[in-house]
């Protein structure tokens, strides 16, 4: 029993921290959305951009959309209610941060992918045949360890990034992600 209480007290405090990370980037990403809007008023044309800062958008732009597919799997499937509202939150601030991401992106005459990775699609299958506790603690490993990625190559972009503007939505989003 002892086991059992601290798997659940671990999922919760995971749970607990990536509902933080929600809060934060409905009220983080927002704000800054008509600043990147003009700047990319003054700025067009894929050239501009070299191959890591291109390779970063499309790598978002997919780990994104990942973020809300899962999302939406997780508020259907969860067993746990904090689950649920945890990929509910996935969905909303993932839908916000892929939205200015496109808007960069677009700006850039960058494409970003318009459907899944076959990585992503093998999750989302795996996840699918999953339910109860089985699938929250899978889907919670699984966003621990995608954030956990997603905070490196976040932070080196927006150290590196050679864009200013790619440069500044990797250092808005980098917070949220590593809250």
């Amino acid at each position: 029993m002892d086991t059992r209480f601290v798997r659940n007290a671990a999922l919760t405090a995971a749970i607990a921290g990536f509902i933080s990370l929600g809060a934060a980037a409905q009220s983080g990403m927002g704000s800054d959305q008509s600043s990147t809007s003009s700047a990319s008023a003054g700025q067009s044309g894929s050239s501009q951009l070299s191959p890591s800062d291109k390779t970063f958008i499309k790598k978002a732009a997919e780990g994104g959309m990942a973020e809300v597919e899962l999302g939406k799997l997780a508020a259907e499937k969860g067993s746990s209610e904090e689950v649920k509202k945890f990929g509910q939150r996935m969905v909303e601030d993932h839908s916000k941060a892929n939205d200015q991401l496109k808007q960069v992106a677009s700006s850039k005459g960058v494409e970003v992918p318009a459907d899944l990775n076959a990585k992503d699609k093998a999750t989302k299958a795996r996840l699918s045949k999953l339910s109860g506790e089985q699938f929250d603690k899978a889907y919670m490993s699984d966003m621990v360890k995608d954030h956990q990625q997603d905070v490196a190559e976040f932070r080196k972009e927006s150290k590196m990034a050679k864009d200013p503007e790619v440069k500044s939505f990797a250092s808005q989003t980098l917070p949220v992600i590593e809250d």
